[in-house]
C-alpha cells in the first residue's frame, strides 16, 4: 500500500466561475421576468423595489429588472411564494440590447 501525500488532493479539478463586470468594475446583474398567474396589486411595488410590476389581460402579472446575483434571486421568489401567487415562469433576459440577439433562457414552473 502507498503512502499518501497530504498536499495532494484527488478527484475532479476545481473550476472557478467568473462573473460580468460593468465599466466600474462591479458584477453585471441579470435582468429577469419573472410571470405570475394573477394580478398583483400596485401595493405590492414597495416590496420589489426597483423592479416593475406589469398586468396582463391575460390575467398574468410580470416583474421585472435587475437581479444582483444568485442569493437576490432566491430572495425575490421567496418573497412570491410568500404572497401565493402561483409562479408560472423565470426568464433571464439580456440586460444590453445593442447585444447580439440571444433566446432568453425560461424556466418554465407550469406548463400548459
Amino acid at each position: 500500500m502507498q503512502a499518501r501525500n497530504p498536499g495532494t488532493t484527488q478527484g475532479p479539478e476545481r473550476q472557478e466561475a467568473t462573473v460580468p463586470d460593468t465599466p466600474g468594475g462591479e458584477p453585471d446583474p441579470g435582468r429577469y421576468e419573472i410571470r405570475l398567474d394573477g394580478h398583483l396589486a400596485t401595493r405590492w411595488a414597495t416590496w420589489f423595489d426597483g423592479m416593475t410590476l406589469t398586468t396582463h389581460s391575460d390575467g398574468t402579472t410580470v416583474i421585472a429588472g435587475p437581479v444582483i446575483d444568485q442569493a437576490a434571486l432566491h430572495g425575490l421568489l421567496a418573497r412570491l411564494r410568500d404572497i401565493g401567487l402561483p409562479l408560472l415562469s423565470v426568464t433571464r433576459v439580456d440586460s444590453d440590447p445593442q447585444a447580439s440577439p440571444a433566446t432568453p433562457r425560461t424556466t418554465s414552473i407550469r406548463g400548459d
